[in-house]
């Protein structure tokens, strides 16, 4: 739990920079996007767990 809690406090961090700086933002800047990103990650966890 400690590391997603580091991570979210990261990607704010991360993202409130290049917010600032006016660069674009790298990540998928849709919803879609980042369910897709997200998708992967749960069928690479389910998965793995199955076999």
């Amino acid at each position: 739990m400690n590391q997603a809690i580091l991570a979210s406090i990261s990607g704010l961090i991360v993202g409130g920079l290049f917010s600032f700086l006016n660069l674009p933002i790298p990540a998928p800047p849709t919803l879609s996007g980042v369910m897709g990103i997200v998708g992967i990650y749960l069928g690479f966890v389910i998965t793995n767990s199955i076999f």
